[in-house]
């Protein structure tokens, strides 16, 4: 019945405000019926002043100061009447004749000597009284007795009145209690919801922090949560784009050549140098699968950099071999401009060869035929790898090496890749240290380039 968190929160704001009424009913009962004695008492006091007024001073209450006989008794007499209708007794206390059963002995010569009696006593079966004596004469007094009974109406009254305020107290606790409860729980339970979202494949999921400062940190861990699950899947998305690129160019270049040998394209002459080109991209898929293997072991999400010297005009023509061939099966005319001498700079050479590949691809599907792909090296370090297609507009250039923003652009107009091509182009190079560029080629297309300038060794 209790075991969400809402009703077990509702429950002990009710259980405190439970014992904060009974602690503060136990407390007020005796201080309300202490007040309302004392005031009973302060009150019979006065009127015990007054009778002794009116028998000591009767002048003062002659209104109509004829001073006619018997008006002093008579106004004695009033007051008197009026106290006993009020449940006051007023007894005469006369030494030797009249003696009160309400006094003691003691309280009896007090008076007899001058002096005022305030008290209370109580009988032996519990009946208690107020006693208030005032002397009037020489040896004489009043006693005005009053039951303590009299004080249970008034107290009673206040006991209700406080009662119900408690019992009002109480009510509106609860229902706090329960508001409270539910806000409590509110963004705990949005929580909850975010997290099973998140658990079923949900990155979109934020959650406004609210309520307690503990319960508003859920929020805000969750919201990052939610961003580093983003983060880290995008990078594995990015990562499987980068393998099956990685992947494709070599295995279609040796599936290409496979091909030709198969058909007898391949002359006697170019055998070498079809083999060679095999070896080459042979050996690049077994770096890859190393590399797999490697990132497999350490739990990484990217390829490691292994830089060492390289001459880029190398690589070029290493990637050239591959893409003219390719180029030809398309009517593609591939052209290769490589400056004279070499251009030494300190890189991974396959992951500079990744980024020729990503580059040519994307060149080849949107290259028409009789149109040409040329790969150029110039100094003082510049790879381009220029097309002869419809090329990138200003607006295409600035945002060429976003992911996926020229995917939207074009999907259902030209021919398009996955839209990550051209963003591993701008991660790789900044990785190794260059810098890509997109704009337009002399051809009338597209170029992109890849500028190492900034690494070139100088050669001694």
């Amino acid at each position: 019945m209790f075991r969400s968190l809402a009703s077990r929160a509702a429950l002990v704001t009710g259980a405190v405000a439970a014992v904060a009424v009974l602690i503060a009913g136990i407390i007020a009962l005796p201080l309300i019926r202490d007040a309302a004695q004392a005031q009973a008492q302060s009150s019979l006091a006065s009127q015990a002043d007054l009778v002794r007024d009116v028998a000591t001073r009767p002048d003062d209450f002659d209104i109509d100061h004829d001073h006619a006989a018997g008006s002093a008794d008579r106004a004695l007499l009033g007051v008197v009447s009026y106290l006993r209708a009020q449940g006051v007794s007023v007894e005469p206390i006369i030494p030797g004749t009249t003696v009160p059963t309400s006094m003691s002995p003691d309280q009896i010569n007090q008076v007899a000597t001058g002096h005022a009696v305030s008290g209370r006593k109580c009988a032996d079966r519990g009946a208690c009284v107020f006693l208030e004596a005032r002397p009037v004469g020489q040896g004489t007094g009043i006693v005005l007795v009053q039951p303590v009974s009299v004080v249970s109406a008034v107290t009673s009254t206040a006991i209700g009145r406080i009662a119900i305020a408690l019992v009002v107290g109480f009510i509106v606790a609860v229902f706090i209690g329960q508001l409270a409860a539910r806000r409590l729980v509110r963004p705990l339970a949005n929580a909850a919801d975010a997290a099973h979202r998140l658990a079923v494949g949900d990155r979109d999921v934020r959650v406004t922090p609210e309520g307690p400062a503990e319960v508003a940190e859920i929020a805000v861990a969750l919201n990052v949560l939610a961003e580093e699950l983003a983060y880290s899947e995008g990078r594995q998305r990015e990562f499987f784009l980068s393998i099956s690129h990685e992947l494709r160019t070599p295995l279609t270049a040796i599936r290409g050549y496979a091909e030709a040998m198969a058909d007898g394209v391949v002359g006697a002459d170019e055998t070498v140098q079809v083999g060679a080109v095999v070896t080459a991209e042979s050996l690049r898929l077994d770096r890859l699968v190393s590399d797999l293997l490697d990132l497999a072991r350490t739990g990484a999400v990217d390829f490691p950099l292994n830089a060492h010297p390289i001459d880029l005009a190398d690589v070029l023509r290493e990637a050239g071999h591959v893409w003219e061939s390719r180029c030809a099966k398309e009517g593609v005319d591939f052209s290769l401009d490589v400056h004279e001498g070499p251009i030494v700079v300190n890189t991974d050479p396959i992951r500079l060869r990744q980024i020729i590949d990503n580059l040519a691809e994307n060149a080849l599907r949107v290259t028409p035929a009789g149109a040409p792909i040329i790969f150029a090296l110039k100094q003082p370090g510049v790879i381009e790898v220029r097309d002869g297609g419809p090329g990138l507009s200003e607006q295409d250039i600035a945002v060429a090496f976003e992911p996926g923003e020229l995917y939207e652009r074009y999907k259902g107009v030209r021919k398009v890749g996955t839209g990550f091509g051209l963003a591993l182009v701008g991660r790789l190079s900044q990785r190794l240290g260059a810098q890509a560029t997109a704009g337009m080629a002399p051809e009338g297309g597209a170029a992109f380039r890849i500028d190492f300038s900034s690494l070139v060794k100088p050669i001694n």
